[in-house]
């Protein structure tokens, strides 16, 4: 595949076309779907030593999440928002492990985080002198 046609299909991948589906009619309600597309290619080539052999690729990848639907009822038009599961399990993951940082940190106080992690788990071989008393 030559540059010329990977460009020609970052080209197509990449229009308006992808970014709203196809309209979807049932009982007078039409949905108009959306996607955030993100995208990106590269390509190159190159010669040998003294012209000993050329070579050349390219590529092109591309990633798409929907964000909503537009809902036409009659001449109502209203934005629908997508739910993206994947980003609220993350999200709580993230909270999870900050509020469980905070608990080790208040709970090992002058020993610092790294200390009262690895006490949490097990004795630290990272030091050999004991934590002084309380």
């Amino acid at each position: 595949m030559d540059i010329q046609e990977v460009v020609r299909q970052a080209q197509d991948a990449m229009t308006v076309r992808r970014v709203t589906g196809e309209p979807y009619e049932k009982n007078g309600i039409t949905l108009i779907s959306v996607v955030a597309i993100r995208g990106g290619w590269g390509a190159g080539a190159g010669t040998g030593a003294e012209g000993a052999g050329e070579g050349g690729g390219g590529g092109f990848g591309m990633v798409a999440r929907p964000v909503g639907a537009y809902v036409i009822r009659g001449e109502q038009v209203t934005w629908q928002p997508a739910l993206d599961v994947n980003r609220i399990i993350m999200g709580g993951q993230v909270v999870a492990i900050v509020a469980t940082a905070g608990v080790v940190a208040d709970v090992h106080g002058d020993e610092g985080f790294v200390a009262g992690v690895t006490g949490a788990i097990g004795p630290s071989s990272m030091s050999t002198t004991p934590p002084p008393p309380r």
